[in-house]
């Protein structure tokens, strides 16, 4: 295999390998479909051998030139595997239908030489796709830097420059709107920051002077001054982007089914080919040389890996289509094997169990005041506002068709709350604290608010002409489905692990609607792939859902990873199974289909065995003693294709597979 960069460049140049593969496979496919054609109207005549042996000279000499480099290598290094077989397989059906040919035969072999290698190459540029998409992720995450600071030089003049060149120590500028650069603390100014990429939360988190900011996360309307600490590959997005790319280059431990099989098989069949060989010769009736060869090589033929080549990929192929058709999207074999083996599953909170986009969900208003007439008020307010919870007022005022009125003096205070005259009336939308500060009472409002909150409801305080005059709740709802797909998970025995970067109270609240018991809430990303880690460590097999770049290294990390589709690339391309709909219904679905699949596939396995095991003492020529009975190789070649057969058609009942 090519040679892998350890770090990733946002250059998006192709893969050579990828391109190399691709080019022979369609060359062999091209050279290979004439071949079925006179092999299966069994046009074995002098001019169509000459033909055959064209057009398969340059697929099987050309286009499997890798494969039988590999299975050399093999041999070499002592490590026979799946290359061994296939170079063992396609050789001896190229040689010795090649020596049949400039003998004046007509039982030649070559299609099944040529057949084989297109499916191998097929199979190799399904990997190398795969393999493509490690890249692609990393890119993704190093695109969410911004490509420029502003430093602030000791004369108090700004100089734009690019990001490379910021060092710690640094001021910078930051503007509203603008993407963070580094790492660093707030020295001057305040603002509230969508941190969402990291927390994985919509809510903004107010930042004054002291506070902590991370790079590449969103500034919103304040502006201020900041001094940098952590650059380069110290940087948060840079430590998970250094996460993602180890957890992505480490060496899987499932696909090894085959090659661990090969490890015997190999052997065996050369070994049986050989003696084979040793007993025709020696023991066999005349023609003895003839007899040893065409016997030798009807054991090699049937014991061709073209139906254990396929046991597998045609099984994941059509497995993956269906899963396709019910917005199941699996990124590679190992995933859909892997799914079938969790007992844990850890799901991100926002956008995986909830719907991650904040809406009112209630308005309580005080005595003496009107609950339309308030949220008119406040969404009139909030319409100056740039805050989720603002917006999600907002939102609620519209789908009622509540038109909002001018506001007068607006001003915001950022991390308390925002004020302003409407009509002639002061309003004041912010926590109880900010209210308090102004002298307004919301004692009256306490124990309703605090009821709020331990449903997992943010709580807004609105006060007009200087009296408290209601609540305003404001939520992250639940995903309709999200109970029944809970409920369905924990039936097939999975246990299941909430972590979320929300608090504690919200979380739990989320987790009693569901009945999720194991729940850690406040998580950081890195927090996230180490949870991961330590169930893994116990020997259980886990997999991990979530919809954020915050969820990467933990995607990464957990034997597979699952993202909704409703999240961000990088966690998409980080997973190995994406749910399009974002509906974790998708989980318990992608579950049955992975049980369907590997239920076929081991009986693609038995069945390609069966034919070789049953087929190679018929082929050595075992009963010829006692019955007469000789397996010619084209006996034996009818034998393997038959095997193909009987796994294509089995992994095409796929298809209707119920999930």
């Amino acid at each position: 295999m090519a040679l892998e960069p350890e770090t990733v460049s946002l250059s998006d140049a192709p893969d050579p390998e990828l391109a190399d593969m691709t080019r022979r496979f369609w060359i062999c496919a091209a050279l290979s479909a004439p071949l079925v054609v006179i092999a299966m109207g069994h046009l074995h005549m002098p001019h169509t051998v000459w033909a055959q042996l064209a057009l398969a000279t340059p697929v099987v000499l050309w286009g499997g030139a890798p494969f039988f480099v590999r299975g050399w290598q093999s041999l070499v290094n002592r490590s026979l595997n799946m290359f061994t077989l296939i170079a063992l397989g396609t050789g001896a059906a190229y040689i010795y239908s090649l020596y049949v040919a400039f003998t004046g035969g007509h039982a030649v072999y070559f299609e099944s030489a040529a057949v084989i290698t297109a499916l191998v190459a097929l199979g190799q540029v399904l990997e190398l796709k795969a393999r493509a998409q490690t890249g692609k992720a990393l890119r993704a995450l190093l695109d969410l830097a911004p490509q420029t600071a502003r430093i602030v030089n000791k004369d108090g003049t700004e100089t734009q420059v690019p990001l490379y060149e910021v060092q710690a120590g640094h001021a910078l500028r930051v503007r509203p709107g603008e993407k963070i650069p580094v790492d660093g603390t707030v020295i001057d100014g305040a603002s509230s920051v969508d941190e969402s990429m990291v927390t994985g939360e919509p809510m903004p988190v107010a930042k004054i002077i002291g506070d902590k900011v991370i790079g590449a996360t969103i500034n919103g309307t304040g502006s201020f001054v900041m001094h940098a600490e952590h650059v380069g590959r110290e940087t948060v997005l840079a430590q998970i982007v250094e996460m993602v790319g180890k957890a992505q280059r480490s060496r899987a431990s499932v696909q090894r089914l085959a090659d661990a099989v090969s490890g015997w098989f190999v052997p065996a069949v050369i070994l049986s080919s050989i003696v084979t060989a040793f007993v025709w010769w020696h023991f066999g009736p005349e023609p003895k040389l003839a007899h040893a060869l065409i016997n030798a090589v009807a054991v090699l033929i049937i014991a061709c890996p073209c139906a254990l080549g396929l046991a597998t990929p045609m099984a994941v192929m059509v497995g993956v289509g269906r899963g396709a058709s019910k917005g199941i999207l699996i990124k590679n074999a190992e995933a859909l094997e892997t799914l079938d083996k969790i007992d844990t599953l850890v799901i991100d909170k926002t956008g995986t169990l909830t719907e991650g986009k904040p809406k009112l969900v209630s308005v309580t208003a005080a005595e003496g005041f009107e609950e339309t007439a308030l949220l008119r008020l406040a969404a009139s307010l909030e319409g100056y506002s740039e805050h989720p919870l603002g917006l999600a007022v907002v939102r609620a005022a519209m789908e009622q068709d509540i038109r909002p009125a001018p506001v007068e003096s607006f001003n915001s205070v950022t991390g308390k709350g925002i004020t302003g005259i409407i009509e002639g009336q002061p309003i004041v939308l912010g926590n109880a604290v900010f209210l308090e500060s102004l002298g307004i009472g919301t004692e009256t409002l306490r124990k309703t608010a605090d009821a709020m909150r331990q449903k997992g409801q943010t709580v807004i305080f609105a006060a007009v002409n200087g009296q408290s005059a209601g609540l305003l709740a404001v939520a992250d709802p639940v995903k309709p489905t999200s109970a029944e797909a809970v409920k369905l998970l924990h039936a097939s025995g999975l246990r299941i692990v909430m972590l979320t970067g929300d608090n504690q109270t919200t979380a739990e609240a989320v987790g009693r609607k569901l009945g999720i018991v194991e729940i850690e809430a406040g998580v950081t990303p890195e927090r996230k792939s180490l949870v991961v880690k330590e169930i893994k460590s116990r020997k259980h097999t886990v997999a991990m859902a979530g919809d954020g770049i915050n969820d990467a290294p933990a995607l990464s990390v957990a034997d597979v990873g699952i993202a909704m589709g409703n999240g961000t690339d990088v966690a998409i391309e980080c997973a190995g199974i994406t749910l399009l709909k974002g509906d974790l219904m998708g989980i318990v679905r992608a579950r049955a289909l992975s049980r369907a699949v590997m239920k076929n596939i081991r009986q693609n396995l038995f069945f390609a065995f069966v034919y070789n095991t049953l087929g190679i003492p018929l082929a050595a020529g075992v009963f010829y003693p006692h019955f007469g009975l000789l397996l010619s190789p084209v006996i034996a070649s009818a034998a393997m294709s038959l095997s193909s057969v009987s796994v294509i058609g089995n992994a095409l009942r796929l298809r209707c597979v119920k999930i």
